[in-house]
């Protein structure tokens, strides 16, 4: 089964220094049909202007992973921690039994997320924040792990839940495959391009939730950059 939730169909406001879809119910946006997708949660589409971002703010008992597609974010947290998170990086925080944080871009230019919020599978844990840089030449014709909640996959962040999240590089014509099982459910947008699965396609920046699939094959019609949510 894929259901197609076209960009256009998205809810979000437009807040002048930042510009939000919601792919699921989130603030102001509700849609008893968009609630969840197994384990995940939220997966906002944010376009930040410069020199603009998220003053301080406490979350707990969520996994928060950020995917920036163009420009940087930069964290700085209760903890300590500080790092800026340029395109094609990703960070993960894990809000555990509690984090007071912030996000901004710093940058001269805009700068376009998709962050995505997992429901943990572990509670009482402390909080904990990183980042990592994923190249995209190592994602070219293939799916790589960004985060995951198993050990063996040892080069993704770590994120506490039954989920990964992974992403290809994909050019026009190439097909890659994503062993997702049919108990489990997916969550597929393109950052960018505009791809085929099943006889549906999909344009940059639309949602595909996605069930009842073994194996999950996602072909390239345009030069295209994929993220996708392996949920239970």
């Amino acid at each position: 089964m894929i259901e197609l939730r076209p960009f256009a169909t998205l809810g979000g406001d437009n807040h002048g220094w930042l510009d939000a879809k919601h792919h699921f119910s989130f603030a102001n946006y509700h849609d008893p049909k968009r609630m969840h997708w197994g384990n995940l949660r939220v997966w906002n589409d944010d376009t930040i202007q410069p020199q603009t971002g998220f003053p301080a703010h406490p979350h707990r008992d969520m996994e928060i992973i950020t995917y920036v597609r163009s420009g940087a974010i930069t964290h700085q947290d209760n903890l300590g921690n500080k790092g800026r998170t340029p395109a094609g990086d990703v960070q993960v925080m894990s809000a555990g039994t509690g984090i007071t944080h912030s996000e901004y871009n710093l940058e001269d230019e805009v700068t376009q997320i998709f962050q995505i919020w997992l429901l943990p599978t572990r509670s009482g844990e402390k909080p904990s924040w990183g980042a990592k840089p994923f190249p995209k030449g190592e994602r070219a014709g293939q799916f790589v792990v960004l985060a995951s909640g198993y050990d063996n996959d040892n080069d993704a962040l770590s994120i506490r839940t039954d989920a990964r999240v992974v992403a290809a590089t994909l050019k026009a014509g190439e097909t890659a495959e994503y062993p997702l099982g049919a108990d489990r459910k997916a969550y597929l947008v393109p950052a960018t391009g505009k791809i085929e699965i099943d006889g549906v396609t999909v344009n940059a920046r639309d949602g595909a939730a996605i069930s009842d699939v073994a194996t999950l094959k996602v072909t390239a019609i345009e030069d295209s950059e994929v993220v996708l949510v392996d949920a239970a």
